[in-house]
This record gives C-alpha cells, sequence and structure tokens, in this order.
C-alpha cells in the first residue's frame, strides 16, 4: 500500500514538474523576443537622445540677442541639453584638428560661435527637427544656419521602425503558440483527472469547489513556470554578455528597465492563460456526462 502511494506521489509529482517545464521553455522564448524588443527600443530612445543640431550664430550677433537665444533653449521643450562653443574655442578645435592655425594664412578667425543642442527623443525625428525645431529655432535674429546630419536620422528611424514591427511581430506569433502549447499541457495534465472530477460532482461538490484546487494549482505552476522561464532568460542574457568579452557590461544587459517589464510580461502571459485553460478544461469535464468520459 505504501509502495502504491509512493508511486502515485512520484506520478503527480512528475505531471506537475513536466508542466512546470514545458510553461517554463514556452515563456522563455517569449521572454527572449520581449527581452529583444524591449532592448531594442530602449538602444533606440538612446540613440535618439544622442541626436544632436548646430545652431550657427552670425558674427555680429548682438549680446541681447545672444542671451534671448541661450534663455530660450533653456527652456524649450525639444531641448536636452546644449553646449555653446565660442569663436575662439570653436578655432582651437580647428587648430587640434588640422595642426595649423588657419588666422595665419586668412588674417582673420573663419569659423562661427555656435550652439550644440542634443535633442529629446520624442523630436529626435527628420519631421520634428525639420517642422517644429528648425523653424523655431532660426526665428531669433543672429541665427544663420541650423546643421541636422538627416541621413542619419532617417537611417536611425527607418531600421529602428523595421527592427520593432519584425519583434512585435514575432512577439504576436510566439504568444499565439504560447495559447496553444500551454493550453494542450493544461488540457492534458486536467485529462488524467477526469474521472476525479466526475467522482467529486457525483457526491454532491459543487462546481466552485471542484473547479478551486485545480486553478489554485494551474496558478502555481503559472508562477513557477514563468520564473524558471525568466531563470533561463537571465541565464542566456548572462551567456551572451561573458562571450562579448567586455564589449557591453552587466548593467546595460540587465537593465532595470528592461528586466522588470519582460519578467511581469512573462508572468501575466503565464497566468492569463494558465488560469482560462485551467477553467476551460475543468468545465468542460463538469459539463460531460459519466459515459462520456471513457471515450473523449
Amino acid at each position: 500500500m505504501e509502495e502504491r502511494i509512493k508511486k502515485q506521489k512520484a506520478s503527480f509529482f512528475n505531471l506537475h514538474m513536466t508542466s512546470n517545464i514545458s510553461i517554463a521553455l514556452v515563456l522563455f522564448m517569449v521572454g527572449l523576443i520581449t527581452w529583444l524588443l524591449k532592448s531594442t527600443s530602449e538602444f533606440a530612445n538612446q540613440t535618439k537622445e544622442n541626436m544632436w543640431i548646430t545652431i550657427m550664430l552670425d558674427d555680429s550677433i548682438s549680446q541681447q540677442n545672444l542671451e534671448r537665444l541661450d534663455n530660450y533653449l533653456k527652456t524649450a521643450d525639444f531641448v536636452h541639453s546644449t553646449k555653446y562653443i565660442s569663436k575662439d574655442s570653436a578655432l582651437q578645435d580647428l587648430v587640434t584638428l588640422l595642426g595649423e592655425d588657419p588666422t595665419v594664412l586668412l588674417g582673420t578667425n573663419p569659423v562661427n560661435a555656435t550652439y550644440d543642442v542634443r535633442l529629446k527623443q520624442k523630436y529626435a525625428n527628420a519631421n520634428s527637427i525639420k517642422d517644429e525645431v528648425i523653424p523655431k529655432v532660426k526665428a531669433f535674429q543672429g541665427v544663420t544656419d541650423v546643421i541636422c546630419e538627416y541621413d542619419i536620422v532617417k537611417s536611425v528611424d527607418k531600421n529602428v521602425n523595421k527592427l520593432m514591427w519584425l519583434l512585435t511581430s514575432t512577439v504576436l506569433v510566439l504568444l499565439f503558440i504560447s495559447v496553444v502549447l500551454i493550453n494542450n499541457t493544461i488540457r492534458l495534465t486536467i485529462y488524467s483527472k477526469r474521472f476525479i472530477i466526475n467522482t467529486m460532482k457525483l457526491v454532491g461538490a459543487k462546481d466552485s469547489f471542484i473547479r478551486a484546487p485545480f486553478v489554485k494549482r494551474s496558478l502555481i505552476n503559472a508562477v513557477i513556470g514563468a520564473i524558471i522561464g525568466f531563470l533561463l532568460l537571465m541565464g542566456i542574457i548572462w551567456f551572451i554578455q561573458a562571450q562579448m568579452n567586455g564589449y557591453t557590461n552587466f548593467s546595460e544587459m540587465f537593465n532595470p528597465n528592461v528586466m522588470i517589464p519582460v519578467g511581469a510580461v512573462m508572468i501575466a502571459v503565464s497566468v492569463v492563460i494558465n488560469l482560462f485553460a485551467t477553467l476551460f478544461a475543468v468545465n468542460r469535464y463538469l459539463r460531460m456526462s459519466s459515459d462520456k468520459m471513457y471515450f473523449v
């Protein structure tokens, strides 16, 4: 008798362990693609926030107009940070670059004073720069030109949008696969206990009373599966980081702004799918007659 009970416990343990592992592997793939999607989004935002425009100033700009422009740039909604480069500083940079002083040949300083403006992520795109940023800046007296590398901005926008669409599509496909695989795993688990459900129903147990232990077990499996999947994901990320040999650092790969949403998505997906799949499977056998259970 004791040996039989041990076998039943072992079978019960193996059944739920198999379910947890199956759920974890599916969620691992969902988490991996979600991590790539979120990391790409973070990288794109950081790249865009490193976009700069250069405001060229007229040599004859008055101190009053310069102060007005400076005050505006400090409060403008599109500005992340600014750096004023005077004519003398610009000349020193040019001398360092060329290795000789152009004023010796020209007799005058050929470079202009400038403002280097770092844009906020929201405005770091070709349309916003062209339609919003440049007209506002050029309205100030003493501004001769605004220089922006449109080709680079457009290239970043185009490539990031393509990659985001690809990863988003992949996430949706994986979510569909997750629903199917987790649903099938839970259906098989509950199928093996259909006669227990039938027995409880025959002795007069309420439907809610019958569902309760299955729902509880399913939610526990969902959380365990999500945790295992998340640990697998972290292991893979750590492995990637180790193979890159210093090209990136631990804090970048395990950015909390990325990992926390990814973990939340994995748990949410696991709980929602497990819960509805369990309710659907249990309700099916609650509505099924005893005779039909032998033929399903």
